[in-house]
């Protein structure tokens, strides 16, 4: 294997993960589960998400946290756009799907809140203010036990019944907790300057608890695909991942026109585009399972859109990195 190839493969190396961690979930799903069946109990997507916030939380300085709260506008807009018109988007395109359980879960997955933790990773991987990004994601989650039964109830009548206190009881404990001792910690200024010496490890750490959500998730959808019959053809398929792909670029794509009418900084700008248009996996998931039979397949257009939105917001992120250094517009 040639240097340039290697290199190639160092820098996209997510990217590979991504695509390991979906193919060997999809195919080896029911190996898996029942080669280890407590797996899925002692591993909990949760937990996984409560440290990757916890790693975020305390490599940011709270200072930006304050500037982002006293210049509320890129929070606002892109909350406004994550929570609204995503849902929207994705109103639009569900007639379009071949099978109920699309539909479904396209709904589902427009939703449901931004990300826990991929928009502030890919915020800060862009050069974007990534405390725009973890208050989006704050707030988002905070509202998405009154906002996700809305938009759910509103467009897929009878297909899910959330409990608002399971709601509440997973926010606190995956979300505001590990954010809030992120944050007390830096108050000790020998672990704020050592989270600040190793931000970038951090944030690869980050990256690869990411690719573990993706990969649990990838494995149960595996062994529906085994233990089920699929609701479609291929072509269904297509469609809704053509339809998921279509609402993160254009929720992107307004997100972004919006921020430029407003003039927004430029690490305001990228902020707003990642935590406007991604999506939680972990809550789609959770919800998916609440549905159960009556549309057992509802999981995979999330699924599909949270593997899209890092293929694509990667390269995004990449984008904006690299006219940052080259100092051109974004």
């Amino acid at each position: 294997m040639s240097g340039s190839v290697v290199a190639s493969l160092r820098k996209r190396w997510f990217l590979v993960g991504l695509i390991i961690a979906i193919g060997c979930g999809l195919a080896f799903g029911q190996t898996i589960v029942s080669a280890a069946p407590q797996l899925t109990e002692i591993v909990k997507p949760r937990v996984i998400t409560a440290v990757i916030l916890f790693l975020m939380s305390i490599s940011l300085d709270n200072q930006q946290l304050r500037n982002a709260f006293l210049r509320p506008g890129p929070v606002c807009w892109a909350i406004c756009v994550n929570a609204a018109i995503v849902p929207l988007l994705a109103l639009a395109f569900k007639p379009l799907q071949l099978a109920h359980d699309y539909q479904i879960g396209l709904m589902l997955a427009a939703s449901v809140p931004c990300t826990m933790a991929a928009a502030s990773v890919w915020t800060r991987k862009g050069g974007g203010n990534d405390a725009i990004a973890l208050l989006v994601t704050v707030i988002t989650n905070g509202l998405c036990f009154v906002i996700t039964p809305f938009w759910l109830n509103w467009t897929t009548p009878n297909a899910v019944n959330l409990t608002v206190s399971d709601m509440m009881t997973r926010l606190l404990t995956a979300v505001l907790l590990p954010m809030t001792l992120g944050q007390l910690l830096r108050l000790a200024p020998r672990l704020a300057e050592s989270a600040d010496r190793h931000k970038s490890s951090m944030g690869v750490a980050a990256q690869s608890l990411i690719l573990s959500l993706v990969f649990l998730s990838s494995s149960k959808a595996g062994l529906q695909i085994v233990g089920g019959t699929s609701p479609a053809e291929p072509i269904a398929i297509t469609v809704v991942w053509i339809s998921c792909i279509a609402v993160h670029i254009l929720a992107m794509t307004i997100a972004v026109s919006g921020a430029r009418l407003f003039r927004f900084s430029r690490e305001d700008l990228i902020a707003v585009a990642f935590s406007s248009s991604q999506k939680t996996l972990p809550i789609g998931v959770l919800l998916a399972g609440m549905i159960g039979d009556s549309a057992p397949f509802a999981v995979f257009p999330m699924l599909m859109f949270h593997a899209s939105q890092l293929f694509i917001d990667t390269a995004v992120a990449d984008r904006f990195a690299a006219s940052k250094q080259l100092a051109e517009p974004i």
